[in-house]
């Protein structure tokens, strides 16, 4: 009896205490933990807890209900800012898209990739999704949700006198589309976030959080290895500066993403380094 108290009583207090960590100043794209949900959804949502987060943006429910995702990411006291939506479902099903959405208490839908063939993006591409964007983000406005592009590297590819990135910022509608800053896939093309930002004050009112390697080759592909990815303060972005600048120019949420296979491990340094940044 004695034994099975105390099992109760320590276990009591572990989850007191993971519920009294310091809070993070920023969410969690939950993708960075893809290989432990599908093994522990509940011990997953504990330990991101654990962490300090409150907020979470999401990348699918594990083979469960949204409704049923919902209520376990309100067990762990998790406030599900935005998900994510295919390319496809916003062309052919924003039903679907919403009909998820509102089940999940989320306010913001992202789409993080825009289908291209290989690794070259071209005017064609942009303009089928601006046409698809424009749709599907007006349908979302008018149900109460914000749809934003996740942009992905491919975009700054060059174009006229700019880049697609341009074109596309130029042509959707702000009352309908917005963007998801990765600042990963604007470094990583050799652009700037600090100059996108300040270029596009209010168009990015989510930003996913990263660091990378030192002396990682970029490129304009959207595609690089996730290895790179390290914890945030370890890398060559200087996110403490684009933190700054990221408040100026209207980011609502942002979200750390570590895309590695150390992302359990390398979170709690990122947190720290972010708490003493911001």
């Amino acid at each position: 009896m004695k034994t099975l108290l105390f099992s109760t009583l320590l276990a009591v207090g572990l989850t007191l205490s993971g519920f009294a960590q310091p809070k993070s100043p920023v969410g969690l794209q939950l993708y960075s933990f893809r290989e432990q949900f599908p093994k522990d959804v509940e011990g997953t949502l504990a330990k991101v807890r654990e962490m300090g987060f409150r907020e979470v943006e999401l990348a699918g429910t594990y083979g469960l209900a949204p409704a049923d995702f919902r209520k376990l990411l309100a067990k762990y006291g998790l406030k599900p800012i935005s998900t994510g939506a295919s390319y496809e479902d916003l062309a052919s099903n924003v039903p679907k898209v919403l009909e998820e959405a509102r089940a999940l208490g989320v306010k913001y839908v992202m789409c993080a990739w825009i289908p291209h063939n290989g690794d070259k993006f071209t005017i064609d591409d942009a303009k089928r999704a601006v046409d698809v964007f424009h749709t599907a983000g007006k349908l979302l406005k008018d149900n109460g949700l914000s749809f934003c592009y996740h942009i992905h590297g491919y975009e700054f590819q060059p174009y006229e006198s700019g880049t697609f990135f341009d074109y596309l910022a130029e042509n959707l509608d702000p009352r309908y589309v917005n963007f998801e800053m990765d600042v990963f896939w604007v470094k990583h093309p050799g652009q700037d976030p600090i100059a996108l930002l300040k270029k596009y004050p209010g168009r990015f009112p989510l930003m996913h959080l990263k660091d990378r390697k030192p002396g990682t080759p970029g490129n304009d592909t959207g595609h690089v290895d996730v290895e790179s990815n390290v914890a945030i303060g370890k890398g060559d972005l200087g996110i403490s500066e684009i933190m700054k600048q990221a408040k100026k120019s209207g980011v609502k949420h942002s979200f750390i993403e570590d895309e590695s296979s150390r992302s359990m491990e390398q979170m709690p340094e990122s947190v720290a380094y972010l708490r003493e940044v911001m």
